[in-house]
């Protein structure tokens, strides 16, 4: 028996010391690469590094491997996204829409040529891929929260979906997310659900999204007493803001990396904007937030904001996601989702 085993027993060895030293390989070979972007002779690959990897939590510590917590800090210091402007809403005019002129294409080129009120188009850009969804009527747009949910456990967009009926939707705001390993139950801002404040505790952010009673979506709103006097019935904080009455956001307020993207804004005529950018992928790394302000206003947006990105980002439209998860043990939980709602539903009455 010793015998037998013995041959198996060397087999096994050699494979462990030769997945170790494959790792040890593999190891070295990133933090080389990591040493090389951060001590290189590029600043602006340094500051990419430190930007992509900070805006994921789980994989957030890597910068400190190869630079100290000030070089760190004076990169992340230049990121000045907060907001004061209000958002102006007659700047925003929400027509009646009528069948005979859905099919019409609009002042942006786009036509709903299905009938069904949204316009799907994929777009592109040198270092991504994704798609800008336009929604006609923003009344079909709410944030999709389970209140009681919060605290115990979150929902994919799939499921959020399912649970309210939509047709389509996309990830909200941020979350608690320790480590990158929380469940997507907690948001970090204040949430609003049909007219309802949740979580007012945590504040609105640097970034708070929302729609009011008369379906103008708002962007940076600073406090839960603005937010309120907004009227604001469906809406949720991120941020950065990126485009605000029509004007983007200034270039050096929206320092960032390559990640995966969503973001949310309003054309002049009420139309949602929900865009989705894929990231992490061979053919598509991600986006930053200069990319999404040109998408938003090539699209048209008057107001548009960022919201959740990262292994979060992603839309569901008509039963089945658009693009990858890029997380390697299934789809985030998240607590909450702007989905947008069948025909004919009321975005207001819950």
């Amino acid at each position: 028996m010793t015998k037998n085993r013995s041959p198996i027993l060397r087999f096994f060895l050699r494979l462990l010391a030769v997945l170790l030293v494959t790792l040890l390989i593999a190891l070295g070979f990133v933090y080389g690469v990591m040493i090389l972007l951060c001590r290189g002779p590029s600043p602006t690959a340094k500051e990419l590094f430190v930007l992509s990897t900070r805006e994921t939590s789980a994989i957030g510590f890597l910068p400190r491997l190869c630079l100290s917590a000030e070089e760190i800090d004076e990169i992340l210091s230049r990121q000045e996204a907060k907001l004061t402007e209000s958002t102006d809403v007659s700047l925003i005019t929400v027509p009646q829409q009528t069948q005979e002129d859905k099919s019409a294409r609009d002042a942006w080129g786009y036509a709903d040529e299905d009938g069904d009120g949204l316009i799907l188009v994929p777009v592109s850009g040198e270092s991504f891929t994704g798609h800008m969804l336009i929604v006609l009527d923003p009344a079909r747009v709410i944030l999709g929260c389970i209140p009681e949910s919060f605290h115990q456990k979150g929902y994919t967009v799939e499921q959020f979906a399912e649970h309210f009926g939509a047709v389509a939707g996309i990830n909200g705001g941020g979350f608690e997310d320790p480590g990158g390993m929380g469940n997507g139950s907690v948001p970090d801002t204040t949430t609003i659900s049909y007219g309802v404040m949740y979580t007012g505790y945590q504040g609105p952010g640097i970034g708070f999204v929302g729609l009011d009673d008369k379906n103008i979506l708002h962007v940076g709103l600073g406090s839960n007493e603005a937010i309120v006097k907004a009227n604001i019935q469906h809406g949720t904080g991120y941020g950065p803001v990126l485009a605000v009455n029509g004007e983007a956001v200034p270039p050096e307020s929206l320092l960032s990396g390559l990640n995966p993207r969503t973001a949310i804004g309003q054309r002049s005529d009420g139309a949602i904007l929900m865009l989705v950018i894929n990231g992490r992928q061979p053919n598509s790394l991600g986006a930053t937030y200069a990319d999404e302000v040109a998408l938003m206003l090539r699209f048209g947006a008057v107001n548009a904001c960022n919201l959740d990105g990262g292994t979060s980002s992603l839309m569901w439209f008509k039963d089945g996601y658009l693009g990858n998860s890029t997380t390697i043990v299934g789809i985030r939980t998240i607590p909450t989702c702007f989905l947008v709602m069948p025909e004919g539903g009321d975005s207001h009455e819950s």
